[in-house]
């Protein structure tokens, strides 16, 4: 049986899938997310693809290896402090990674989840709904954080630091 991508056009026999061990690793890994966060993660996956050629299954397989532990743990560390991830976060982070990618403020391909991982810690139940993600500049662990903490104050979208 021959599948197809949606995401890139490839076509490929699901027995090949199936029968390479990479591929079969990403595919184990895939199933064990959810569907939203499938999809979000399938996108988000074509921005680590170089323009010159595709994605191996030994690097889509290292890649899911890499974030599927966080993503069951609904938890992730930067900068040396915890952030809650449950799967909303990860699809709102995606999201945003493919955002930034098509208004040229995200060079590709990708070579870690740093972006993809400090999106996660602008994520906010609660204001996800109707606005943007805001930090107090003299609670950021960051400069990115603090500086987009001044500049929603400066904006007037902010809470006062």
């Amino acid at each position: 049986m021959k599948v197809r991508c949606p995401t890139c056009g490839a076509v490929m026999s699901l027995d090949v899938l199936i029968a390479h061990d990479d591929a079969r690793e990403a595919l184990i890994a895939l199933t064990g997310i959810s569907d939203e966060l499938v999809k979000a993660m399938l996108r988000y996956l074509t921005l680590f693809r170089p323009a010159e050629k595709d994605l191996s299954f030994n690097r889509v397989s290292k890649l899911l290896g890499d974030l599927l532990p966080m993503i069951q743990a609904r938890m992730v560390e930067r900068n040396r402090k915890q952030y809650a991830a449950p799967r909303e976060a990860w699809i709102w982070a995606a999201n945003r990674c493919i955002e930034a990618r098509d208004s040229g403020r995200l060079k590709t391909p990708l070579t870690s989840h740093g972006f993809l991982l400090e999106n996660i810690t602008f994520w906010q139940p609660e204001r996800m709904a109707s606005t943007p993600a805001v930090c107090n500049a003299a609670e950021s662990g960051t400069k990115l954080r603090a500086g987009v903490g001044n500049l929603m104050e400066w904006a007037g979208n902010g809470e006062p630091a």
